[in-house]
């Protein structure tokens, strides 16, 4: 484990990426500490603009938006760290089964598998959480786990049936080695970039997501998350009053996050595909270029 964080951390973009998520994670969990008023108190003038003491305004309600951001962080991240988890493990379980034992197994699981890419995931989270009402964000992380693990055990299955005629492997079956045992020693492990692709994608997909549903009005609105914060905003007419911060501050804490998430997937990518890497224009060249 510490030789892959090192490699990943050697890589500028997965550094960068991974201190941008370290950020975010560190902020949600000082919150109580950081943040300088608590997310519901009444602490400004009803939308009143950025300023020293109130640095990202304030709500409708006269709330402070830094405060609010920050612990709207909490939610929106364990949402999307539970979601991928979820998906990765549903996902990797499948996949990994379907590869390994074929026939019957494989033929039953890709069917279920076809059955998870076909149906479009939003449209189903759509229904599903209008059918439950005003979900929570555990019922909505839940819910996008359940429904969006199909791409992950697709991508696992192909690589699994790769790896299934290595020597190593067919060795370790000769030895009489169970099945439990080869899975996990032998072929897990050589799928970890793309099981960390695998959950880091469906971490950035289940954050932006459940910003999304909630945005809609399907999720509870009295949880503070930065879905919600973009609800209120709209409900209250933010942007139409001329209160842009209340839209801008939640926007862009989610852009940020997911551009972490992203450049820590380009990263793993680059480590996991050397051509990407040798695709690079030498320095030598560029400055031929700009010459």
């Amino acid at each position: 484990m510490r030789t892959i964080l090192k490699t990943l951390l050697r890589n500028r973009k997965a550094a960068f990426g991974a201190a941008i998520v370290g950020l975010f994670l560190a902020l949600a969990a000082a919150a109580p500490l950081l943040a300088p008023y608590a997310p519901n108190q009444r602490a400004a003038k009803p939308h009143e603009p950025p300023s020293t003491e109130h640095v990202l305004g304030s709500t409708r309600m006269g709330r402070d938006v830094l405060s609010q951001t920050i612990h709207g962080g909490r939610t929106s991240l364990l949402v999307g760290f539970a979601a991928g988890l979820i998906v990765t493990v549903i996902g990797v379980g499948i996949g990994v089964t379907a590869g390994y034992f074929g026939g019957r197994v494989d033929e039953a699981l890709n069917l279920l598998t076809n059955i998870s890419l076909v149906i479009p995931n939003l449209p189903l989270m759509l229904v599903l959480a209008a059918f439950l009402g005003q979900t929570s964000p555990f019922v909505i992380a839940a819910i996008i786990g359940l429904t969006s693990w199909g791409w992950g055990a697709r991508v696992v299955r192909a690589q699994t049936l790769s790896l299934r005629q290595r020597d190593y492997v067919l060795a370790a079956e000769l030895l009489g080695e169970p099945a439990w045992r080869v899975i996990t020693i032998e072929l897990v492990p050589n799928l970890i970039s793309i099981i960390g692709f695998n959950f880091i994608g469906s971490v950035l997909y289940a954050v932006i997501t459940e910003a999304t549903l909630e945005f809609l009005g399907l999720g509870d609105p009295m949880a503070l998350s930065w879905g919600t914060m973009l609800y209120h905003a709209q409900t209250t007419s933010a942007l139409r009053v001329g209160a842009w911060w209340e839209v801008v501050a939640p926007s862009l804490a989610l852009a940020i996050f997911g551009s972490g998430l992203s450049l820590i997937n380009f990263g793993i990518d680059e480590i996991a595909n050397p051509r990407l890497r040798s695709l690079r224009i030498p320095k030598a060249l560029r400055a031929a270029f700009a010459k």
